[in-house]
């Protein structure tokens, strides 16, 4: 896929405007290819009443029929032998029906280059050992949840020392490791090397609010990190805001707000969102958002509220070009945030409430909140 290879090989991480042409032609490539050898795929577009030709500029994307999550939890398409997919993961845990996402190598290669490209632009990789509390799962043989496997991976921005999780791998299940992170934060905090925390932000505010009330203040490495991830799930009654979660950090942990950073994703669209310095989430060249309206499905413009439709053409192996959340957002002007990012950005409202959804943090639920008990 040549016009994947050109759009993930430049240069300019937030220049949408610029790369509006290849970005198209990307999705055209994309979306030929997976019509050729997904049969399902293919008759699902045909159902629709969509064919390639509907396609004639950048402007046309929204006609794109987007397949929702949930659909995609279902159905298992490939564009690809089974053999080829290199890398799997799934979109849930033990509860739930999981989405299992492959990827194949040449995949795989675009997307670290995405990784990479992001991470440097944040100043987030660096060559000093460090040390790492990991709030969610570890990796096990039994466990394929890609949020288990996107921490693990996070964890390679910096050379580990340790990694210390939340959740503790016992051959068949997982149990609360509690002590085992208070105990790695005092010794953490006695030597000379950056912590990085990585997980779900409600996660983070349970060991917050643990620590609080057993009395620890921690002061660590200046060059210390937290890192989230993955929304507050179904923990949307404890949701924090973002500032006052970021000065909980301050105050407890000794880690600064501009050394914060969250992050948006999903297994069904493998593109890495970070914010910016004013903790928003702009569109880069890798990806582009439409909105739809809840009833109608139309798409909707700025500072309307609406369904997230995801296109991307990174993924060569599975049809994912166009995929729907659940997840309700607003977008805005890239001006109008002021931190000199000039591509549009989304602001999270929450989710659209669809039943029978679950997600990668629901297995967590009851072992999690025993931290800030």
């Amino acid at each position: 896929m040549k016009y994947r290879h050109k759009l993930f090989s430049h240069r300019d991480l937030y220049n949408t405007i610029g790369t509006d042409e290849l970005f198209f032609l990307s999705v055209i490539e994309n979306l030929k290819f997976h019509i050729d050898n997904c049969s399902e795929y293919s008759q699902l577009l045909q159902h629709q009443g969509f064919h390639l030709s509907s396609l004639s500029s950048f402007d046309d994307l929204y006609k794109i029929p987007p397949l929702p999550t949930l659909f995609l939890k279902g159905h298992n398409m490939i564009s690809l032998p089974y053999e080829k997919l290199m890398f799997k993961a799934t979109s849930s845990g033990t509860k739930g029906t999981p989405k299992q996402v492959g990827l194949d190598l040449a995949t795989s290669f675009a997307a670290l280059q995405m990784v990479w490209r992001t991470f440097m632009y944040y100043r987030l990789v660096s060559p000093r050992p460090t040390n790492y509390i990991v709030l969610g799962y570890e990796p096990s043989r039994h466990n394929r949840m890609g949020a288990a496997q996107t921490a693990y991976a996070t964890t390679l921005a910096a050379p580990a020392l340790h990694r210390e999780y939340a959740l503790k791998d016992t051959g068949e299940s997982y149990e609360l490791n509690q002590d085992g992170i208070i105990n790695a934060l005092l010794r953490y905090e006695k030597q000379s090397h950056p912590v990085r925390f990585i997980g779900f932000p409600a996660y983070l505010l349970f060991l917050l609010e643990g620590l609080k009330e057993q009395g620890i203040k921690l002061r660590l490495h200046p060059n210390s990190k937290v890192f989230l991830a993955g929304g507050w799930k179904q923990f949307f009654q404890e949701k924090t805001d973002k500032q006052e979660l970021y000065a909980m950090a301050e105050e407890i942990l000794g880690i600064k707000e501009h050394n914060c950073k969250d992050f948006f994703g999903a297994v069904e669209h493998p593109i890495v969102y970070c914010d910016c310095k004013n903790h928003r989430f702009h569109v880069p060249i890798y990806s582009r958002i439409i909105l739809r309206d809840v009833d109608t499905l139309e798409p909707v413009g700025f500072e309307t509220p609406g369904i997230m439709n995801l296109i991307t053409p990174l993924v060569g192996s599975m049809p994912l070009t166009s995929v729907m959340t659940d997840d309700v957002a607003v977008m805005h002007p890239g001006e109008s945030c002021g931190c000199g990012i000039h591509s549009p950005w989304f602001e999270l409202l929450g989710r659209a409430g669809l039943e029978n959804i679950k997600t990668c943090a629901a297995g967590a639920v009851e072992l999690l909140k025993g931290i800030s008990s």
